[in-house]
């Protein structure tokens, strides 16, 4: 089979560089990055936070085979940042908006669990883990309640 083993995909082997960078010399303000044992998932994430951000002309990015564990990623700015600095700045960006976003996860389901008189360790059987209230009568969950009116 021609997949490579599965640690191959996201352990760097020795003395291999995670981001390679290289200046585009026909296009001002931009740079193609290259970054290794990464996938579509943070080729997204970043591309959507770089178009997001009013510097960057042009965001894009592309992973040329299924089967080599990289992406590239095109970026071009308006000249008043270096594409370096305005993915550094990305991905600090995208970090605390996933920080964010864990802890107002973690936020509402210990609310699920102190409504129900789980401590969020102990999950019985006899839980209901999607809150329909078969498990935990008279909750705000069986009052049709959701997760938004917290």
């Amino acid at each position: 089979m021609n997949a490579p083993n599965r640690f191959e995909l996201f352990v760097l082997e020795d003395g291999e560089k995670p981001i390679e960078i290289i200046e585009d010399t026909k296009i001002p303000n931009a740079a193609t990055i290259k970054i290794v044992k990464q996938d579509h998932t943070l080729g997204n994430m970043l591309r959507a936070q770089l178009l997001s951000m009013p510097q960057i002309l042009f965001a894009g990015y592309k992973v040329p085979h299924p089967l080599e564990p990289y992406f590239v990623i095109k970026i071009q700015t308006d000249g008043t940042i270096t594409p370096q600095a305005i993915l550094e700045q990305a991905c600090n960006k995208l970090i605390s908006t996933l920080a964010s976003l864990e802890s107002k996860f973690n936020r509402e389901f210990s609310f699920k669990d102190i409504e129900s008189g789980n401590t969020g360790a102990t999950a019985g059987a006899g839980n209901d883990p999607y809150g329909t209230g078969a498990a935990n009568a008279g909750g705000a969950w069986s009052q049709g309640r959701d997760y938004l009116d917290f």
